[in-house]
């Protein structure tokens, strides 16, 4: 049996447990009390929102991205790959010691993407972004959180709201796309983007690269 070992934890603003860096051998995860937020392993429908995303947006020859959530990177990686060298990708990350991480115990995952000239790493929350952005962005990737159930801080309900969605709706340029990552499908959360006035798709993806693991659910939700 290969142990587990705790390498560093982190306060999440406004959230109650904190956040626990964990490796066994190779392998990496970030902890919430008993819940594993995410694993180096399983990075399947991360990379797949950006895939999506730039699918639904593939006119643009230079779009500009906000991704909320740095996590261990595979969103960022995949988003580099896919939308191309004219990109510009916004990253906001609300706990430092994430990114620190990012450039450290787990630079290796994050294989350099955090000092790419298209990146930006904004340590903030991307709600704040969002509403400083009027008609910026030509896609929004949030992976916050476990998705509109929010696990590590309640704070990240706002975004998931009626007023959070009409928010995003306002930052994205015509043509645009809200994409949000969660653990499981939520109806009621579909009928709130469809409310906000998105056009909308669900996606089933599973955890692993390979198609294996937990199915996961991708909105995206574009503003016609």
């Amino acid at each position: 049996m290969i142990p587990r070992e705790l390498l560093a934890t982190a306060h999440v603003p406004g959230g109650g447990d904190p956040l626990r860096l964990i490796r066994r051998g190779t392998e990496y995860s970030i902890m919430l009390g008993a819940n594993e937020l995410m694993n180096s392993r399983l990075s399947g429908s991360e990379e797949a929102m950006s895939r999506l995303a730039q699918a639904c947006i593939a006119g643009v020859a230079a779009p500009r991205v906000l991704i909320g959530g740095l996590g261990m990177g595979f969103t960022l990686r995949a988003g580099l790959e896919a939308f191309g060298p004219k990109t510009s990708i916004d990253v906001a990350e609300l706990v430092p010691e994430i990114v620190d991480w990012a450039r450290g115990p787990m630079a290796h995952l994050h294989a350099g993407t955090l000092d790419d000239p298209r990146v930006t790493i904004c340590v903030t929350d991307v709600g704040q972004l969002i509403r400083a952005a009027p008609a910026r962005y030509d896609a929004i990737l949030l992976d916050v959180d476990n998705g509109p159930d929010g696990l590590s801080r309640e704070g990240n309900d706002a975004l998931y709201t009626a007023s959070g969605l009409n928010q995003a709706r306002a930052a994205l340029r015509p043509g645009g796309v809200l994409v949000v990552w969660s653990s499981g499908p939520d109806a009621r959360f579909t009928a709130r983007l469809r409310k906000a006035g998105f056009a909308v798709r669900e996606e089933i993806v599973r955890a692993r690269t390979t198609g294996g693991g937990a199915r996961h659910t991708i909105w995206l939700a574009m503003h016609d």
